[in-house]
């Protein structure tokens, strides 16, 4: 018998958390490994940006966010793909065909979850609050992409938010931000 609203145990969470980074290191080990003193540039760091492999776990639980919320709607629209695809891209340096490659895993991984703690755990431990207020806009962003905001997108916009510990203020103004309003002042 399935309980729903359940967390799982922490000895299952510490099980879906190995199978996740061992999908992880394999994934970037192979496509990920910068040339000997090159650095990539991932979104808002500074000059000494880390290789993405320095990031795997997070990429792979921002990119596994951006499907949940793709995904919320229950169609996944071509929009919403190219949306989080350039995102991937742009945020963590990588190629078209890597991006593609992270997107499939992390569907991978966000198929196999049985609840985005996982995600947004290891997101609210290790970004601060202007990587967490980039990461809410880009959610933001995909929510507007296929043109329609459903009542279940922006429910899952404010239980994420609280699970990334963001205040509702700041998820206001990342949808400001992503809708291109000013924000309030």
């Amino acid at each position: 018998m399935m309980v729903v609203g359940c967390r799982p145990s922490h000895k299952r969470q510490r099980q879906i958390a190995s199978q996740m980074l061992d999908a992880i290191k394999a994934f970037f080990q192979d496509n990920m490994q910068a040339p000997a003193g090159e650095q990539v540039e991932t979104g808002a760091e500074s000059e000494n940006a880390e290789k993405p492999n320095d990031h795997q776990p997070l990429h792979l639980a921002a990119c596994a966010l951006l499907l949940e919320i793709a995904y919320a709607d229950d169609e996944f629209a071509e929009s919403e793909r190219a949306h989080i695809k350039g995102s991937v891209q742009r945020h963590f340096g990588l190629s078209a065909e890597t991006a593609e490659e992270l997107i499939s895993l992390a569907e991978r991984e966000r198929s196999q979850s049985v609840d985005l703690y996982q995600f947004t755990s290891l997101i609210a431990e290790s970004y601060d609050l202007p990587q967490k207020m980039v990461l809410l806009e880009t959610m933001w962003g995909l929510v507007y992409a296929d043109g329609e905001v459903a009542k279940h997108e922006t429910y899952l916009m404010r239980k994420l938010s609280k699970l990334l510990d963001v205040k509702a203020g700041y998820l206001t103004e990342a949808r400001k931000k992503a809708q291109g309003l000013p924000p309030e002042g």
